[in-house]
C-alpha cells in the first residue's frame, strides 16, 4: 500500500538566467485545469539578494519578517513574502505589475488573498495561489478559476513521539488504521508526512486552515484501496458523513529528492461532471527570484507520487 514514484512526463527544461536586477520573466496565466508550481531552496539564495528582496516587502511585510527569532527563519519567512509578490507578478495580467505594488487581503479564516487595485473598472483576475515554506524550501502555487491548496513537508522532518500516537491525535480512525499496517517504521513515518500534506492541503484549499478543519474532522479515501494505484483521492467528511467529496483533485510529489509536496485543486466544471478524474497539467519551475528560473518539469527534481 506504499506510495510510489513515476517521473512527470512534461516537455519543459528551458534554463532562464535573468539580466536585469529588477526584471522578471513573463509567464502567462495557467489554463484551465492547469496548475504552477514555483519554489526557491533558501540555501541556494545569496545573503546579497536579501536587501533586494526586503525593499520589495510592505512596511508591515517587513517588520514580520524582521521579528522572527534566528536567520535561518527570517530567510524563509523573507523568500516566502518574495515569492509570492515575483509570483504574482510574472503573470501578465492588463499590464506589467510591479511586485512591490501588489497589495493583499485575508479572507475570514486568514488566508491571503490579491487585493487588486485597479483603476477602472476591469474585473479582477481569476488568478488564486497558495503558499508553503519550511525552513529549507518555499513554494508557491497558481491557479486559474479554481481553489488551490499546497503543502510541503520535509521528508525526513523530526516527530517527537511516535507516528502512531502523533497520528491517533489527529488523524482519523481509518488513516490511522492504515498507518499501523504499515510495519517498517521509516517507511510508517514517510506515510505519516505524505498523509499530513494532502490534508494540510486540503483545508488550505477550503480557505479555513487547521483551526477551520480540524484534520480528525474528515479522511483522505483512496480508491481502489491503494495508494501507488489510486485511481483518484477523496475526502471523507464527518461533518457530513453521508458525503463523499469528489469536489477536490490532488497531486502528491517529490520536490529536490527532499521534500514533499501536496496540491489540492477545486476540480473545474468538466471534470466534476464526468465519472473519471481528469487529470491536470502541472508545471513546476525552481527560481531564485530576480536570478534565475528553470523549469524542472520531466526532470529528476521532480517526481511524481500521485496524481
Amino acid at each position: 500500500m506504499r506510495i510510489g514514484f513515476t517521473k512527470m512526463k512534461l516537455d519543459c527544461y528551458q534554463r532562464t538566467f535573468v539580466h536585469s536586477s529588477s526584471s522578471l520573466t513573463p509567464i502567462q496565466l495557467p489554463a484551465q485545469m492547469e496548475t504552477h508550481l514555483w519554489y526557491v531552496k533558501p540555501s541556494e539564495v545569496k545573503n546579497e539578494f536579501l536587501k533586494q528582496y526586503l525593499d520589495i516587502l510592505s512596511p508591515r511585510e517587513r517588520e514580520n519578517v524582521m521579528q522572527m527569532r534566528g536567520e535561518e527563519l527570517r530567510k524563509s519567512a523573507l523568500l516566502a513574502r518574495t515569492l509570492v509578490r515575483t509570483t504574482i507578478a510574472r503573470y501578465q495580467i492588463n499590464s506589467q505589475i510591479n511586485p512591490r505594488s501588489l497589495k493583499f487581503r485575508k479572507n475570514i479564516h486568514g488566508k491571503p488573498e490579491v487585493d487588486w487595485q485597479f483603476s477602472d473598472d476591469s474585473l479582477p483576475p481569476p488568478l488564486h495561489f497558495n503558499i508553503s515554506h519550511t525552513s529549507s524550501l518555499v513554494a508557491c502555487g497558481v491557479t486559474v478559476n479554481s481553489q488551490i491548496g499546497i503543502d510541503v513537508e520535509e521528508k525526513h522532518r523530526s516527530i517527537k513521539h511516535s507516528v502512531l500516537s502523533f497520528a491517533r491525535r489527529y488523524f482519523s480512525k481509518h488513516e490511522v488504521q492504515f498507518l499501523a499496517s504499515v510495519t517498517d517504521p521509516q517507511v510508517q513515518k514517510l506515510e505519516f508526512i505524505k498523509l499530513w500534506t494532502l490534508k494540510e492541503a486540503y483545508v488550505k484549499a477550503l480557505g479555513k486552515g487547521f483551526s477551520g478543519a480540524p484534520f480528525k474532522t474528515f479522511t483522505i479515501r483512496f480508491k481502489d484501496d491503494s495508494i501507488h494505484q489510486a485511481s483518484e483521492i477523496v475526502v471523507d467528511s464527518f461533518d457530513e458523513p453521508t458525503e463523499l467529496t469528489s469536489n477536490w483533485q490532488f497531486s502528491l510529489l517529490e520536490l529536490a529528492n527532499s521534500h514533499y509536496a501536496a496540491i489540492c485543486t477545486e476540480k473545474h466544471a468538466a471534470a466534476s461532471e464526468g465519472k473519471r478524474n481528469v487529470p491536470t497539467k502541472l508545471t513546476v519551475w525552481k527560481t531564485i527570484p530576480f536570478v534565475v528560473d528553470e523549469c524542472v518539469s520531466g526532470t529528476d527534481a521532480v517526481k511524481t507520487i500521485y496524481g
